[in-house]
């Protein structure tokens, strides 16, 4: 019978690959949606009165997920009832879902429309850099420049 000694060696790897650069539009699903689902489903809440089953079925998340945006638990990394240009977005959003009369294109191209306004004032900055550390985020005007990402951003 033969036996084979392994030997660990510990020592430090330095790495020389960058860190993962996500692109804007996965900063946005991590930040943004979850911030604006959380003001969507508030709205539902307060001004329509609806149940937190009725407002996940509407969203498409679960009772939990909604739950959780109530009680601040998720989508409050971004803070974007700051940004009053957006506010009107939402309730339209909100109003649309309470009343059934919302496409899912039309509940697409609103997502956009709020995701739109909320990077054109900066609210995803710090988080863009946290993901690539080389951004010069004082030099970046990848959301404020009218650079195309979808269709809805250059209205």
């Amino acid at each position: 019978m033969t036996y084979v000694i392994l030997k660990y060696f510990s020592f430090p790897i330095i790495c020389l690959v960058k860190p993962t650069m996500l692109i804007l539009c996965e900063v946005a699903v991590k930040s943004v949606v979850p911030a604006i689902r959380c003001a969507i489903a508030k709205q539902l809440i307060q001004t329509y009165g609806l149940k937190q089953r009725e407002v996940a079925s509407l969203l498409g998340i679960t009772q939990t997920a909604v739950s959780k945006y109530i009680r601040h638990v998720r989508g409050r990394v971004l803070k974007i009832e700051e940004v009053n240009e957006v506010t009107p977005v939402i309730i339209e959003i909100a109003t649309s879902l309470a009343n059934g009369h919302i496409s899912r294109r039309e509940l697409v191209e609103r997502f956009c429309t709020a995701c739109i306004i909320i990077r054109r004032n900066g609210l995803m900055c710090k988080l863009c850099k946290r993901s690539d550390p080389s951004i010069d985020i004082q030099q970046c005007d990848v959301c404020s420049s009218g650079f195309s990402f979808c269709k809805r951003d250059k209205a």
